[in-house]
């Protein structure tokens, strides 16, 4: 999501030129800096406010990156809303909005603001902190797994597609894997399970400590629920080393940090069904 190059607004006495913004609350955050909310905010030095924040990436007239953090959340949702429907919408949040301006990035950013210097980190007597920069996607880790999920999430149809009915009827059995091209992964394969109880010992693993939050609910943020066509929902749940995102009326997918680049789905089976009623009935939504 982008906004404008000319948007301006200002932020610690000084003119940011906006190019972009994100929601940092526990229902919407950027996957890339955490598995949960909390860790979220600890990767920019924030306390995990209730309410979250809004981000607003831009650059100074020196063409120096920084990340204002403004508590006004509904005006950057706002902003973002319109920017994805090809709406101008200026984004200029009143100064007593903002929490604090933090020399930097926390994300890759591809556009630059027009008639200033390239990007670049501020200089060093003009910030308190080092810059801030996007986690490393280079490889694959924590950071890649879970924009991974993020892009299964997005472009749910187009994974669902690929999964004939088929791979799951014989219990235990991994359909042969194929070569695919995903983003942030540079190739992802598959292994399908005909239900939780099938048997590739990370799934395994994964469900079981999904289960556990049922019991014993984990950090703010862990498990998401979004919108999704009908009466189902998009679920989302991370964990130490693994990520799911799920149809609450279908099938979940599956990625592990132990297992570069694979996507495990996971069939309907006699136990999903309830294991993603149980986590939607817990996990935060959006406003």
């Amino acid at each position: 999501m982008a906004g404008t190059d000319d948007e301006a607004v200002a932020a610690a006495d000084d003119a940011l030129y906006v190019l972009t913004a994100v929601l940092l609350t526990p229902a919407q955050f950027p996957s890339a800096l955490g598995d949960d909310y909390p860790e979220a905010c600890a990767a920019l030095g924030l306390p995990p406010r209730a309410d979250g924040y809004g981000l607003v990436l831009g650059q100074d007239g020196d063409g120096a990156r920084w990340t204002v953090v403004i508590d006004d959340v509904s005006l950057v949702a706002v902003a973002i809303a319109s920017w994805d429907c090809g709406m101008e919408y200026e984004l200029s949040p009143d100064e007593r909005a903002v929490v604090t301006a933090l020399p930097g990035w926390p994300l890759a950013v591809a556009v630059a603001a027009p008639g200033v210097p390239a990007p670049h980190d501020p200089a060093p007597e003009s910030a308190d902190q080092v810059p801030l920069s996007p986690p490393d996607t280079s490889t694959w880790g924590p950071a890649q797994r879970r924009l991974g999920a993020d892009e299964i999430a997005l472009q749910w149809a187009v994974w669902r597609e690929q999964i004939d009915p088929g791979d799951f009827s014989s219990p235990g059995e991994r359909a042969e894997p194929e070569q695919r091209t995903a983003e942030p992964a540079e190739s992802v394969r598959d292994g399908v399970e005909d239900g939780p109880a099938s048997g590739h010992q990370g799934v395994r693993r994964v469900l079981a400590e999904a289960r556990a939050y049922v019991d014993s609910p984990p950090p703010l943020g862990r498990v998401r629920s979004s919108f999704a066509p009908g009466d189902a929902r998009t679920l989302r749940a991370d964990g130490p080393g693994w990520s799911i995102v799920a149809r609450t009326d279908d099938i979940a997918f599956v990625l592990l940090d132990e297992e570069p680049g694979e996507v495990l789905p996971i069939g309907r089976g006699p136990e999903l069904p309830g294991l993603l009623e149980a986590l939607d009935k817990l996990a935060v939504r959006p406003l």
